[in-house]
Parts: structure tokens; C-alpha cells; sequence
């Protein structure tokens, strides 16, 4: 199922990543949300990403050893996890290898999107979750 639109849930020490992340995804014209290129300035940023999570029904959570010490993407997560609407629909992203299960216990239940290796595999395997081919540039 195409997503209506992806929430980018990240670390702040991971945002060179996510921003090529965002590049394949608007290139495969699938909507996301990201706060680099969502948040304006001046904006209550806190209310931004309530406003999103609400709005959004995908997750792509994605997991470093930043991640896993950040209290937002901690935040993120557990409001996709209590939610109706992102049921089925989270999926963990694996940037950097870390020890995931301290962000949330049941990270261990999903199945991982592997970027530790190749970029291009990641891409592909994280495009299949919504049943669409990887189209490299």
C-alpha cells in the first residue's frame, strides 16, 4: 500500500543521511515529512511534529546510536506504537548498527530495512515494503 505520506523519524546527528533518504523518496514521488525540510523558521517545532505524526500514516524509524539516545525519536516512536493508524505500518530503518532494543523492546518484533551495507539494497528493500522497484538515478 502507497503511503500518503512517510514520517522521518531521526536523529539530529543522522540528518546528512535522512536528507539523501528524502532525495530517493521524492524521486520515487513518495510524500514524506522531515523536519530539515519541513520545519519553517519560527515555527513551534514541537507543535510541527504533532501536527505531522497526526497527519502522516507511515513511520520509518531510523535507527544509529544517536537515535537510540534520542528522547524524540523516542517520543516519535511510541506514538506510532500506540496508534491505530501507523499498525502495520512502521518500519525500522537500519542507518548504523546500534543496539536498537533500547529505544523500544519492540523493535525486535519488526522486520529490519538494512542500510549497513549497500545503499542501493537498502533502497530497494525499504521501496518493496510499499511495493514499488527501486529506480537508481
Amino acid at each position: 500500500m502507497l503511503p500518503k505520506e512517510v514520517f522521518l523519524s531521526h536523529s539530529d546527528k543522522d540528518k546528512q543521511f535522512v536528507s539523501s533518504l528524502a532525495k530517493v523518496l521524492r524521486r520515487h514521488k513518495i510524500p514524506f515529512w522531515f523536519s530539515k525540510t519541513s520545519l519553517m523558521g519560527a515555527q513551534q517545532w514541537h507543535d510541527e511534529i504533532g501536527k505531522a505524526l497526526n497527519r502522516c500514516n507511515w513511520l520509518v524509524v531510523i535507527l544509529s546510536p544517536g537515535s537510540v539516545k534520542s528522547e524524540w525519536v523516542k517520543h516519535e516512536l511510541m506514538f506510532a506504537l500506540s496508534s491505530k493508524r501507523y499498525k502495520g505500518r512502521i518500519v525500522p530503518l537500519m542507518f548504523k548498527s546500534c543496539k536498537y532494543t533500547k529505544l523500544s523492546w519492540t523493535l525486535s518484533a519488526f522486520q529490519l530495512v538494512d542500510f549497513t551495507k549497500k545503499r542501493a539494497d537498502g533502497y530497494r528493500a525499504l521501496l518493496k515494503v510499499w511495493g514499488m522497484d527501486y529506480k537508481p538515478r
